[in-house]
This record gives structure tokens, C-alpha cells and sequence, in this order.
């Protein structure tokens, strides 16, 4: 029959790369049953697929990872037969070598052989990640394709297809809870929210109002493939950072709309931003969003999310105190605890959710604006704002600090698209404040920074944080009364 793994030895020197090289001799005799997938980071992602078969590991590689449905085949390239040892090894190829970059064991079990010839191979896979039916189909030369077998039905019995939009979860305003050690703490990220979603080795990012930033942040586009090929859906903060290092939402709002690619791409290279993930809602077709949040955290952490634009948010199971304290320290935003046994509740806002915070925001609407004086002159001097109410917008006061030249100038084209001839609000605004005032329909979402409440409910001190456009309307209401 020949040496099997000369193949295999002709390409590697055991002096250049940690593989295992075995010498040219007889070969083990095992009971053909092992499996090992690993996730090869080389010149492309992809997952060697290997069987133990006769004393070597016949092997594949699968550019897109084993296939989640039996209606979606996978490409299958054979290639050289490899030693049994290599069904355990990990690690990092050196660059230059045949097959450089790292390798990670992705799944490892038995299998059960139903048919073995030239041109079809099929198996039961029986291991932590992958299981059930496949064969493999010779369809010419190195080709072959992998398929999943339709009747796998104990395979497929707890299986949920990916969803295509799942709304994220919302905290509640609130201050530490006295169950300290009931919750999980982490930093609340002063960004946008966006659930990613994973297929293949895509990856589409929605914001809170279903919008698709995808192609306004390309430098996370490597995400999908970092992950792998199987489906995975995170819920995480897109967050940018000042000249010191600091996450700032101020240093996010240039990215926030562009809509010009070379823009958008000559931005990523100058101030790019960084996903900070910190659920896990779908797992190789199997929604997480019914397990308590401990267990979603441990299957996130074990994704070991550390890339140059992406990370997996740091969190402490008590300690609210010293979480908070460090927050305050940092000049953050604040934090949420979470109940480490709640589950994920798509789209609503939970109790088991807390954000507490070091400042206070809030969100609102635009809903007119006065002409500037002095260097302001021919501009935006103040924008009258509004938080929608069960008889409509009502005034909550006007902001006119915050801004600079860029802001006022995209400020400026946004009233003028919106322009109207009465007043949005629905309850009187003072007249010292509707004196020139040009209305606008109520569409512009924005945020401020504010040091609180007056007794008529309006806010005191507001400062400009910026334009919210992952917000609508329709999620904005008074922060304090949720």
C-alpha cells in the first residue's frame, strides 16, 4: 500500500514546525473511530476535518465548517493523509511553513463508519459540538462536498434555526442592588448597541432600531471569520475612544453617519472602533437565550473573543461597590448588574437588568431650533427638545452648548429637511424660548448630559452628547420614570 504519510513528511521538518513528524515506520493500529475537527487560522480560515482510517487520519478541509442544514451543502478539498498524533495537536505553525498560522482543537470524539469507498464516505459523529449524520461525496479530483444527513433526526431534535432579528434586552435604571452576590457586573459602555450576527464567516450588525450599520464599520468585518463558519449570534457595544484612550461617545459620532465608502474606510484606519461583546444569544443552531446569564457568559468566554477591533466584556460576580468605585475612578458611564441566573428577554426592559450610572443622560427629540448670535450667527444657537408623552411630544427645555462646527453644520441640514409650520409640541412652550423658533417635525433623536430634573419638568443644564441614530422615537421616554 505504500507509505501513507509520505505525503505528509515531504512537506514538514520536525527542526521547523511543533506537528508531529513521525519517522517512516509500520503504523499504529487503532480502532478507527476517532474524530478531530480543527479550526486552522492559516492564509484562509477553514476546519480540518480528519478520520482516523487504517493508522493515519484521513483528512479534509472545509472552508466553511461542517453544514447546520441539511439544505446547505459544504465544500470538502481532500488533502494528505496525517499521523494519528495529530488528532491531539494544538498550536502555532510558524509563518513560512506549509499550513502556517494557529491551530485549535474545535471539536474531538468518536464516529461510527456506515459507508467507506472511493468516492462516498459516512459517518455518525459523536462529539461535544458536532454530531450526527454526514457524508462525504466525491465529486472530482480534490473535491468533495459534506453533507448532513436529512434524517438525522436526534441530531436535529434541538436545533433552532438562527434567527434573522433578535431585539436586545434592556436594563432598568436603578442603583446597586442589596443581593450583591446574586449579580454580575460589568462596564456600561457609552456607544451603540448592536447585535451581530455570524454566518459562514459574515458577519451583520443591527442596532437597536433594526438598522444595518454593517458596511459603516469595516474593520469588524473580520469578526465573522475569527469565529468561524457556524452560526453565532452576539449582543455587545460598538465604542470608540478619545486621544487618551477612553471610550467616548463624543469620538463615535463622526463614524455614526457616514455614508460615503472611502470615507468610511479612510475613518476606520484613522479612528476605528472596537465591538465589546457581552452575550452569547445563539451557539451552532441552538439558541442560549433560555439559559441563566452565568452559563451564557461561560459559553462567550469560551469563544476567547480578543481581536484587534473586538473583546469580550469583563464582568465580576459581586462586588458592586468596587465596580461602581471603578467606575467613577475611570470617567465611565457606570454599569450593569445582572442577575446571574436571568435569562435573555429579546426586546424588553428587565428588573433582572440594572444600569447604574455616574452621570445622568437622557434621551429626546428635536422638535425646533433658534438662530445663533455672536460667533453662532447664521447657525444653530439652541435646539428645542421634546420627550414623547401620552398626549403627544412635551417640552422638556432647550440645550445650546456641547456643539462644535461639524455637529452645527449636519444640525443644520437635518432641521432643514424637517421643516414645519407649527410647533410639535403639544403642551406650550414658554414664550421667551418660541421667540423665532423654527419647527421641525419630530424625528431627530439625540442625547444630552443633564444635573437633573426641575419641578416643571424641564431639564436643568443639558449639554449636547450627541445624535442618536440607532434610536427612534418611538424608544425614547423619560430615563428616570422607566
Amino acid at each position: 500500500m505504500g507509505d501513507k504519510l509520505q505525503t505528509y513528511r515531504g512537506k514538514r521538518s520536525a527542526a521547523r514546525t511543533p506537528e508531529p513528524v513521525p519517522e517512516a515506520a509500520p503504523l499504529p493500529t487503532g480502532a478507527d473511530d476517532t474524530f478531530v475537527i480543527q479550526e486552522h487560522h492559516a492564509r484562509a480560515l477553514h476546519w480540518d476535518f480528519r478520520l482516523e482510517r487504517g493508522g493515519v487520519l484521513v483528512s479534509w478541509a472545509l472552508p466553511k465548517g461542517l453544514p447546520e442544514s441539511p439544505k446547505r451543502n459544504h465544500l470538502a478539498v481532500h488533502t494528505e493523509d496525517h499521523p494519528l498524533e495529530y488528532a491531539t495537536f494544538a498550536g502555532e505553525i510558524p509563518a513560512g511553513e506549509y499550513g502556517g498560522g494557529q491551530v485549535e482543537i474545535w471539536d474531538r470524539g468518536t464516529y461510527d463508519c456506515e459507508k467507506w469507498s472511493d468516492d462516498e464516505v459516512k459517518v455518525v459523529l459523536h462529539g461535544d459540538r458536532a454530531q450526527g449524520r454526514f457524508v462525504l461525496i466525491h465529486t472530482g479530483g480534490k473535491n468533495w462536498l459534506i453533507h448532513r444527513m436529512a434524517d438525522d433526526r436526534a441530531a436535529t431534535a434541538s436545533r433552532t434555526p438562527m434567527p434573522t432579528v433578535v431585539r436586545p434586552m434592556l436594563a432598568t435604571p436603578g442603583s446597586l442592588p442589596h443581593e450583591d452576590a446574586a449579580y454580575a457586573y460589568e462596564a456600561k459602555w457609552d456607544g451603540v448597541r448592536a447585535i451581530a450576527y455570524l454566518d459562514g464567516g459574515g458577519v451583520r450588525l443591527l442596532t437597536r432600531n433594526d438598522a444595518d450599520v454593517t458596511v459603516a464599520y469595516p474593520e469588524l468585518a473580520g469578526l465573522g471569520e475569527a469565529l468561524g463558519g457556524l452560526s453565532r449570534i452576539l449582543d455587545g457595544e460598538i465604542v470608540a475612544f478619545d486621544e487618551q484612550g477612553a471610550v467616548s461617545f463624543g469620538a463615535l459620532q463622526p463614524r455614526m453617519h457616514l455614508r460615503d465608502q472611502r470615507q468610511i474606510a479612510r475613518m476606520a484606519q484613522e479612528a476605528p472602533v472596537s465591538y465589546r461583546v457581552f452575550d452569547l444569544l445563539y451557539l451552532d443552531a441552538s439558541s442560549t437565550m433560555e439559559l441563566p446569564y452565568a452559563q451564557r457568559r461561560e459559553l462567550l468566554d469560551s469563544l476567547a473573543l480578543d481581536g484587534p477591533h473586538w473583546q469580550t466584556t469583563p464582568y465580576t460576580i459581586g462586588g458592586g461597590a468596587a465596580a461602581l468605585a471603578q467606575a467613577v475612578a475611570d470617567q465611565t458611564e457606570g454599569i450593569v448588574a445582572k442577575r446571574i441566573d436571568s435569562r435573555y428577554l429579546p426586546g424588553k426592559r428587565s428588573p433582572a437588568w440594572l444600569k447604574v450610572k455616574n452621570f445622568q443622560t437622557q434621551e429626546v427629540v428635536v422638535g425646533g431650533w433658534r438662530g445663533g448670535q455672536g460667533n453662532r450667527s447664521g447657525t444653530i444657537g439652541s435646539l428645542l427638545l421634546g420627550i414623547p408623552g401620552p398626549d403627544g411630544l412635551r417640552y422638556v427645555g432647550q440645550v445650546g452648548t456641547g456643539f462644535n462646527r461639524d455637529m452645527l453644520e449636519q444640525l443644520a441640514a437635518m432641521v432643514a429637511k424637517r421643516a414645519r409650520a407649527s410647533s410639535p409640541f403639544a403642551d406650550a412652550v414658554p414664550a421667551r424660548e418660541a421667540k423665532d423658533a423654527h419647527w421641525v417635525t419630530p424625528r431627530i433623536v439625540r442625547e444630552v448630559a443633564y444635573a437633573e430634573w426641575t419641578r416643571d419638568g424641564r431639564l436643568r443644564h443639558p449639554a449636547w452628547r450627541g445624535l442618536r441614530p440607532d434610536k427612534t422615537v418611538n424608544d425614547v421616554v423619560r430615563e428616570d420614570a422607566r
